[in-house]
């Protein structure tokens, strides 16, 4: 299934149903009174949050949904049947904007956690309700109102406690593998990861009650110019916005005109450019790739160079697993779990 972070839904929530004009005529009740009954509700239109889902694929097809009406009111005082709603499942971590205004309606981070975003209509009255002391045999009764219809914008940001960020090919797929059972694709090009893949990384010894957990984030490269649509743009960038604390990976690169302190400057430049607020989210610097003389030949240096920005650089590998357990530790620890 593809990946489908963004897309828009016109919702058309049923419309209420017509009061009924209609008179007792019954045998020895020659002039009975009014009888008709009051039209049902529309149906909403609701988000349903349900943590089965990774994307917004079934929804990025459905150009248009709509609520079941209410049925109209009828005679014997019998009352229209109101409509059923129209529930459309979500995954965790959507945002629902008003596509017209741009403003928001609501988010869904709870499985089961319910948005109605568009009501149904009020069914109209029936002659009955009219009936006064000076008028017993009223003769008008109410329309429906008709339903909400809205154009949405769905937006998803995946649910995770720590992101994973960098330039692209510095090790996080691979990170991602080595802690957790998520298989994302590696491979030696830019932009291996093209969406977000999630992990469950596992902490301890949790057959003793010892154990920690917690979700990790694997999120498509940063690179330069990012937050203005460069690489993959900024469209994946606002996945790192609720992730509680980041994981930033840096290596050494081919490229003479990068380097470890370069590149740190470069994505975090992008990410507080794309949300100033990321500045402040607790972050974890580390070397990856440590298996590789290079890097580890590279590590002192570039350790000095983010202790002088007052960051304190870690060395890790995921093919040699060194450093990793430590690193795990004091995620558990950054994230007070």
């Amino acid at each position: 299934m593809h990946f489908v972070d963004e897309c828009e839904i016109f919702v058309i929530a049923g419309d209420g149903g017509n009061g009924a004009v209609a008179f007792r005529r019954e045998k020895y009740i020659p002039f009975g009174g009014p009888w008709g009954g009051d039209g049902g509700c529309g149906g909403d239109v609701v988000f349903v949050a349900d943590s089965a889902l990774s994307t917004l694929y079934d929804l990025k097809h459905q150009r248009t949904v709509r609520a079941e009406r209410g049925r109209h009111g009828e005679g014997r005082d019998c009352h229209g049947r109101a409509g059923a709603d129209r529930e459309l499942k979500v995954p965790l971590g959507t945002l629902v904007h008003d596509a017209q205004t741009k403003s928001p309606l609501g988010e869904l981070v709870r499985q089961g956690q319910r948005l109605v975003v568009a009501r149904g209509g009020i069914g109209g009255r029936g002659n009955k309700r009219f009936a006064t002391s000076t008028d017993r045999a009223p003769r008008k009764s109410e329309p429906g109102k008709p339903g909400e219809q809205l154009q949405l914008r769905l937006e998803l940001r995946v649910m995770a406690d720590v992101g994973l960020l960098g330039f692209p090919n510095v090790g996080k797929s691979t990170l991602l593998r080595a802690v957790s059972r998520a298989h994302p694709k590696v491979a030696d090009y830019p932009f291996t990861t093209l969406v977000p893949h999630l992990g469950v990384v596992s902490v301890g010894d949790s057959n003793r009650g010892l154990g920690k957990s917690f979700v990790l984030a694997d999120i498509p490269g940063v690179i330069e110019g990012a937050s203005e649509g460069a690489g993959l743009g900024y469209r994946f960038l606002r996945h790192l916005e609720r992730t509680r604390v980041l994981l930033h990976l840096v290596t050494t690169s081919p490229d003479p005109l990068r380097s470890p302190l370069g590149d740190y400057r470069a994505v975090r430049a992008e990410l507080e450019r794309f949300n100033p607020d990321m500045k402040l989210r607790t972050e974890i610097v580390a070397m990856s790739q440590a298996d590789l003389p290079e890097v580890r030949d590279a590590y002192e240096s570039a350790r000095d160079e983010l202790a002088k920005e007052g960051i304190e650089l870690r060395l890790v590998s995921a093919a040699t697993r060194e450093g990793i357990d430590e690193l795990l530790w004091e995620l558990v620890g950054a994230l007070a779990i």
